[in-house]
């Protein structure tokens, strides 16, 4: 078993956060909230700084992210600043008071938009591809006939059997199945895109791929794009 080493950054961050925590608690025991809703102002302000972070750490920056990281530090950093003697806690101003009283709505909001406002890259998956998507997946070529060994006897034509006509009438071809115009719109653009990429025109499979449709809705784009 490995022996525990402390660390420098972990035990500095415990002291910070236990600082932060007991200023904001005095700071708002002064501004009239006193008892378990003290104890809860800090709790409150930690975890809108640790929800906004979290944001920003697994879908990147964005504007909503950090007006809340920003918002979560000012109220923390301002309760640090305000315990220090800059304020007569004893006599807190109006302004506080209203503060400290409509944090808690603020911090619902915050955090209600955080967790429930989708990010830049999930609205991106969401809406169909535009120009410039990444090149599509190559469609491996059909697998052709096997060639007859070396040195099989060839057989004369004169020789093989006449081919019987079919006994069964050849079954009629599905109807195509109905394709909404903004399907085909897009699909449309894709082609054209792959046309001044390539200089052919774009083939069923590559157009299924590009889609993601199933075959029988591709062949139908298909055959309204010629």
């Amino acid at each position: 078993m490995g022996r525990i080493r402390p660390d420098a950054v972990l035990v500095q961050a415990v002291i910070a956060g236990a600082l932060s925590f007991a200023h904001l608690h005095d700071l708002a025991a002064a501004a009239g909230q006193d008892g378990w809703k003290a104890w809860a102002y800090p709790i409150s302000v930690d975890l809108l700084l640790v929800a906004a972070w979290r944001r920003l750490r697994n879908d990147g920056s964005s504007r909503l992210a950090w007006c809340w990281f920003a918002i979560a530090l000012v109220a923390s950093l301002g309760a640090n600043v305000a315990t220090a003697g800059f304020l007569d806690l004893r006599h807190p101003p109006a302004w506080l008071r209203f503060g400290i009283a409509g944090w808690p709505a603020l911090a619902f909001l915050g955090g209600t938009l955080l967790a429930h406002t989708r990010s830049e890259t999930e609205s991106a998956d969401a809406v169909p591809p535009a120009d410039g998507t990444p090149a599509p997946v190559p469609v491996p070529a059909p697998v052709s006939a096997a060639e007859p060994a070396t040195g099989a006897p060839e057989l004369d034509a004169i020789d093989l059997p006449a081919a019987e006509p079919p006994t069964e009438p050849p079954r009629p071809a599905p109807a195509p199945a109905p394709v909404p115009a903004a399907l085909v719109t897009h699909a449309r653009k894709i082609a054209d895109e792959h046309r001044a990429r390539t200089g052919d025109q774009i083939d069923t499979g590559t157009l299924r791929t590009r889609l993601g449709v199933p075959p029988q809705l591709a062949e139908s784009i298909a055959a309204q794009l010629t």
